[in-house]
């Protein structure tokens, strides 16, 4: 009878190990599609004073759409967005009403396979595409470098935080970061070799590290998606400012465009962006 009930559970431990063996095979596989989830209509053009539709190449042969939204009067400065993993760029209009209204422009964009645009998204074909958005916005006569800030949300974050290591801007802006995407999937997947498995890294810690410029970070202290830890942790290493809303989720609207969001980009980057020339 002993035997038996050992055999029998060697045989159940066996079926569990395939069946979490099968888990991480899919997981590999299909990883990309657990990361990204975008929106891939184009967007209508919202109702927002002076917006333009504009367009711009990348270096790997992609035509990318955006929106431009001017500020109310004489510009601070100008925020290149770069979105989280989900949505397209309409999700974010609140957002760039809220910095125009405080004196900013605002590029919205949207990444390859996102909002209407060619292309699938991956770690350095985002990072491409941000590139190709900071280029853009120097075209523009309207457009000081010296003034230039980058705003990374969630994945977006690691973008902005790698196109800076490259190129710094004038100001760094980040909300929900994390030290490496390693680290959030590991938070949600507890079960999965994380580390082992992902090809997206997104190591924002180590290029922030290569950056050292004025640097804000923003993070909602009930973040059920990227754990408030991560962010605490990565802004106590690099940040200027680190500023946590209370009661905000990962895709609340406080932590969108709410009052308090807005509120302490603009104080910021009063602080430290230099005055119109």
């Amino acid at each position: 009878m002993g035997s038996t009930f050992l055999s029998i559970g060697w045989k159940v431990l066996a079926v569990l190990a395939g069946l979490w063996l099968l888990l991480v095979l899919l997981a590999w596989v299909f990883q990309r599609q657990l990361i990204y989830l975008p929106d891939r209509s184009a967007p209508s053009p919202p109702a927002l004073a002076g917006l333009e539709e504009v367009s711009f190449p990348t270096d790997d042969g992609l035509e990318l759409s955006a929106w431009f939204v001017p500020a109310d009067g004489e510009p601070a400065g100008t925020v290149v967005v770069s979105n989280g993993n989900a949505g397209n760029r309409a999700n974010r209009v609140p957002l760039a009403e809220g910095l125009a209204a405080r004196g900013y422009s605002v590029l919205l964009t949207d990444y390859r396979g996102y909002g209407g645009n060619e292309g699938s998204p991956d770690e350095d074909g985002l990072v491409t595409d941000a590139r190709a958005a900071a280029d853009y916005l120097l075209s523009r006569d309207d457009v000081d470098e010296d003034r230039l800030v980058y705003f990374g949300e969630s994945v977006g974050s690691g973008v902005a935080a790698a196109l800076a290591a490259e190129r710094p801007p004038a100001a760094l802006v980040l909300r929900s970061p994390f030290p490496g995407l390693a680290d959030v999937g590991q938070a949600n997947y507890p079960f999965l070799p994380v580390g082992l498995l992902l090809r997206d890294r997104f190591d924002t810690d180590a290029r922030l590290a290569s950056y050292g410029g004025p640097t804000l970070m923003i993070a909602g202290d009930n973040d059920s998606i990227v754990p408030t830890r991560l962010s605490r942790d990565l802004a106590e290493d690099h940040a200027d400012e680190y500023v946590e809303i209370s009661g905000a989720g990962h895709n609340d609207l406080a932590l969108l465009a709410g009052e308090e969001l807005l509120d302490a980009v603009d104080t910021f980057l009063r602080d430290v962006l230099p005055g119109p020339a």
